[in-house]
């Protein structure tokens, strides 16, 4: 059992010139015209979709679960691939991508493509099979007008608190967003700040999108440690992920400089058509010093879980002295 709450926060960052409240205030004197009033329900479907992100869903468990009591902090970043309009072998999926979370004890989960229809609440089921706090909030689509939408959510075995989210980019595309969520965690080494990212595919947006990403994160984490994990949608050698790494502390290459890095194929009948790393977990370590102790790219035990491979590093704050 869990106790669920829900939070409005503002995702719009202030240089989106287009607002969607505009949108909805030239569609509303549209449908006051006679020619086009039997429009108005497909007019009320577009105008849901269309509506901005900002909606927050919490999580609390009612039970406390067992909790190890230091370090490492186990975090584990996947794409969850909702495969709209077939969601095929969805929750056999979601089987396995729980057990790979229980199986590794990860103590933070921060996924991308979690979907909503009416029969099934990812987010909410997770939180039944996990007994974990979450938050989760809508990116793109409409559950309650077009019986399909998908988000952001973090998963955590500690408390969460203050919370936060962001439109990222400076397109206004009132259809398609590409977000990032994060909050405040509370473990036994001290407080973290996860965010779970997804962004755009064009190379243009995709830059600014994570040129806005690092800026406010910075703004809410100052000297403050945090974990920035998702999908990307960005090759390592691409300028805008060689700029992030001048930034924050890539834990997979940290580890494993010239080992494969593929996350994510796209593939024809007869073989591979392109391999690229999207998906990535980068620590912001402000001024405390870290250990990354290990990271690699997973599989759920039970089979693919996703077209993504997830990614999971466990790490642990370095101790100030050293008898050694």
């Amino acid at each position: 059992m869990s106790v669920l709450r829900e939070f409005h926060l503002d995702a719009l960052a202030p240089s989106h010139i287009l607002h969607p409240s505009c949108l909805r205030s030239l569609a509303r004197r549209l449908l006051r015209l006679p020619v086009f009033r039997a429009l108005q329900p497909i007019v009320r479907r577009v105008l849901a979709v269309a509506e901005p992100a900002g909606r927050v869903c919490l999580r609390t468990p009612t039970t406390v679960h067992e909790v190890h009591e230091g370090p490492p902090i186990t975090v584990l970043s996947a794409n969850l691939w909702h495969d709209w309009p077939k969601h095929r072998r969805l929750v056999e999926r979601l089987e396995s991508f729980a057990e790979l979370i229980v199986s590794e004890r990860a103590d933070i989960v921060l996924l991308q493509e979690v979907s909503r229809t009416p029969s099934l609440h990812v987010d909410a089921w997770l939180a039944r099979q996990l007994g974990m706090a979450s938050i989760y909030s809508r990116a793109n689509g409409h559950e309650a007008a077009i019986g399909f939408e998908e988000g952001l959510a973090i998963f955590s075995r500690f408390p969460l608190a203050d919370l936060h989210l962001r439109q990222l980019g400076t397109r206004s595309n009132p259809f398609v967003r590409r977000l990032a969520l994060g909050a405040e965690i509370e473990t036994p080494v001290g407080n973290l700040h996860p965010f779970s990212v997804h962004l755009g595919l064009r190379h243009k947006h995709n830059s600014h999108q994570l040129t806005d990403l690092r800026a406010w994160v910075t703004d809410i984490t100052g000297a403050r440690p945090a974990l920035i994990g998702g999908d990307f949608n960005a090759h390592e050698h691409s300028p805008q992920i060689m700029r992030t790494q001048q930034t924050w502390l890539d834990t997979f290459r940290h580890l494993h400089p010239e080992k494969d890095g593929t996350t994510h194929e796209l593939r024809w009948p007869w073989g591979s058509l392109r391999r690229r790393r999207l998906d990535y977990i980068f620590l912001h370590p402000g001024d405390q010093l870290w250990n990354v102790l290990e990271t690699r790219h997973v599989d759920a035990p039970g089979g693919p879980h996703s077209d993504h491979r997830a990614v999971l590093t466990r790490l642990a704050p370095r101790p100030l002295f050293s008898w050694d």
